[in-house]
């Protein structure tokens, strides 16, 4: 073990200390309040629909224990254990030249690490899920995705990943500057490629059909003066009974997808706020703000990466005996979020702020009440636990709390 992996060592203990601590914490908190409806939702919300959500967060917290102690197993046995220096060492004996040479091992340990995720995304899918009535897959459709995800993820990444390692050996002391503004414009592209090329590959998109929901649609977007190329229905029962709502791609190619679980749930006065909201983040800026930030911590890690590249000590560390770009790259790619976690209480707080100016928009251009209604509904649709711990969801959740949330809506459109 090197002299100086300690820098990797406490900084890990401590992550992975106050991850657990914090997943326990938010069972704990769960579980003392399931008892009982809190009282702001006692008339609209069954103890059966609110026992069902909080035995839902539980159990999926404790899995998820689980996937973090072996993910933080797995990542010690890449690193310290010498698990990627092996599938270097190895691959390096074909002689296949540094770009080709990196993106095999990239690959590699890409192929591994999925392979190990199955079993814990079927656990995940057909015993969790199944448990508590949600999951709507197959075995065939879930190994179809699979398929298909990995199929698309070769096709899209290899060139990718050839590009960068390839800037990284040849661009010179700016090979960070020109790797961002290749990131950039790929993730521009794939925004706008998502809706028409790459969603359908899963899902069938339908144009919403004529009825209330539609007008009530329309007369909303023409009301706020928000341009799409449709609204569209997705069928995502295919896959789950959770019901959802979003916006995809940019500029001209901007899409509005409902689930089709959504639209069986919810009124059309309902969806109409649920849009609403959303539409409440493209006039705040939310998501050109969003992709921003993301721009300028990209940047940020690239340009950490162009030193630290340079420092044996860094790959001596981790466990790598001999340096590489792309050795680098991946072992940045690993160790980055032990580093950034406790930025996550900051980020997710900025996307709460975010999450009460789109609900304020759209108590304005709709209804708080009607959306009010909707976010009970989806709770109990979704099962989501309506008793969070405090410092939890401080850390990680990217909506406030409902209580929290109606309260702030109920003041928004003059509600008692």
């Amino acid at each position: 073990m090197h002299t100086y992996t300690w820098i990797f060592i406490i900084p890990f203990v401590i992550t992975l200390g106050v991850q657990l601590w914090l997943s326990l914490r938010q069972a704990s908190h769960v579980k003392k309040f399931r008892i009982a409806v809190p009282a702001e939702f006692a008339d609209k919300v069954t103890l059966d629909e609110h026992q069902k959500a909080a035995d839902y967060t539980v159990t999926k917290g404790s899995f998820g224990r689980f996937e973090l102690l072996l993910g933080s197993l797995l990542l010690l046995l890449w690193t310290l254990g010498g698990g990627l220096n092996l599938l270097d060492q190895w691959l390096r004996t074909f002689e296949l030249g540094d770009i080709a040479t990196g993106v095999a091992v990239i690959l590699s340990f890409t192929l591994i690490s999925s392979l190990i995720d199955i079993p814990a995304s079927l656990y995940s899918n057909f015993i969790i899920e199944e448990k508590f009535g949600f999951n709507k897959l197959t075995m065939k459709t879930f190994f179809i995705d699979l398929f298909k995800n990995t199929a698309l993820s070769l096709a899209i990444g290899i060139p990718l990943i050839m590009l960068v390692l390839w800037l990284m050996e040849s661009a010179g002391e700016l090979w960070w500057l020109y790797a961002w503004l290749a990131i950039t414009l790929f993730s521009l592209v794939m925004m706008w490629a998502y809706p028409k090329f790459i969603a359908p590959i899963f899902n069938k998109f339908q144009p919403l059909e004529e009825g209330e929901v539609l007008s009530r649609i329309t007369e909303l977007l023409e009301r706020t003066g928000f341009n799409s190329q449709g609204v569209f229905v997705m069928d995502g029962s295919r896959r789950s009974s959770h019901g959802n709502a979003y916006f995809t791609g940019f500029g001209k190619n901007k899409r509005i997808v409902f689930f089709d679980t959504l639209l069986k749930h919810l009124s059309p006065k309902e969806v109409e706020a649920v849009l609403a909201h959303e539409l409440g983040h493209f006039k705040r800026k939310h998501v050109f703000k969003g992709m921003a930030v993301s721009m300028l911590m990209t940047l940020a890690g690239f340009f950490i990466l162009a030193f630290l590249m340079k420092q044996d000590a860094f790959f001596n560390l981790l466990g790598v005996e001999k340096s590489s770009t792309y050795m680098a790259l991946l072992l940045f790619m690993l160790v980055a979020p032990i580093y950034t976690f406790f930025i996550g209480p900051m980020m997710a707080w900025w996307s709460r702020k975010h999450e009460f100016e789109a609900d304020h928009f759209a108590a304005k251009e709709s209804s708080a009440k009607e959306l009010i209604s909707a976010l009970v509904g989806l709770y109990k649709k979704n099962a989501g636990t309506l008793t969070p711990d405090p410092l939890y969801s401080a850390f990680y959740d990217s909506h406030p709390p409902a209580s929290i949330r109606i309260a702030h809506l109920k003041q928004a459109g003059g509600l008692k």
